[in-house]
């Protein structure tokens, strides 16, 4: 994987495949798509169902948190939900915002928004919209979203920044986000760090947090919050399908040691129109 495009295309490849099966389906499999040559999805995932407004057809056990849980949406809002996938999320979030507000799902694999929609015409829903578009190029006006949501996306996104940008450009002035995602502390080993399969399995797209937080900051996000964090322990049947004995025995001793792979969710606000770098409130 040398380019942005070979990284999207692995990506996009990779969760294709995830939109033709079931949650138990990923589970079973052991690895996700394709067998146990693949880093399994849903060992980050998190429990949805006796959430309101959750659609099991919709939960392919592709999330790594529950960021609407930590959204803080209000009835009325436009919630923009990205890497929306078969819109697990963003059904949830549509519960939340109620008939007076509407979800708006970007997602880049067309297998995915194909899913999305159909989950969201079977069930009637007009307030749930799915975009196909890519999270460096927004497809959406500046300034329209109350909330911005993800879910174990953004790890996969080659620009950080550049989708930091864009989520800060799309939310309105006072609007703000809750995201779910795979951060770093300390270094992953080549084997895992380096593998196009790991990428698309969130594992080797991710950053050191501290280096997340930071990138978030400059973009101009302000009250940037570390809402939840967990430790994530890859098993050894795939940690050794990537690496020698030594290293898996390694980057399990790193994970006792606070090193290693987390899930966390990250809250952060867009300042109010008023406030400019020189005003002080910022």
């Amino acid at each position: 994987m040398e380019t942005s495009t070979d990284i999207k295309e692995v990506v996009r490849s990779a969760y294709a495949g995830i939109a033709g099966q079931s949650k138990e389906q990923n589970a079973a499999s052991c690895c996700g798509v394709g067998g146990c040559s693949t880093v399994d999805y849903t060992i980050f995932a998190e429990d949805y169902s006796k959430m309101k407004g959750y659609v099991a057809d919709a939960d392919l056990g592709l999330g790594c948190g529950v960021p609407t849980e930590f959204a803080q949406i209000r009835e009325g809002d436009l919630v923009v939900d990205l890497g929306s996938g078969a819109g697990n999320d963003a059904f949830v979030a549509r519960a939340i915002t109620g008939p007076a507000g509407k979800v708006i799902g970007i997602d880049m694999t067309p297998e995915m928004i194909d899913k999305a929609r159909n989950n969201a015409d079977t069930l009637g829903f007009n307030n749930v919209e799915f975009r196909i578009g890519d999270i460096e190029n927004i497809p959406m006006a500046a300034n329209r979203a109350d909330v911005v949501i993800s879910n174990c996306v953004l790890n996969l996104v080659p620009d950080k920044a550049r989708a930091f940008q864009e989520m800060h450009r799309i939310l309105k002035p006072g609007g703000h986000f809750s995201v779910s995602d795979v951060v770093l502390q300390g270094e992953l080993p080549d084997g895992l760090r380096n593998d196009a399969e790991m990428y698309a399995g969130c594992v080797s797209g991710a950053i050191q947090l501290d280096t997340y937080l930071a990138l978030l900051h400059q973009v101009g996000f302000t009250n940037v919050t570390v809402q939840k964090k967990r430790q994530v322990s890859l098993p050894t049947d795939i940690l050794s399908a990537y690496l020698t004995p030594d290293e898996v025995t390694q980057m399990q001793s790193d994970d006792i040691a606070g090193k290693g792979i987390y899930s966390i969710t990250v809250y952060g606000e867009k300042p109010p129109a008023s406030c400019s770098p020189d005003s002080g409130c910022c």
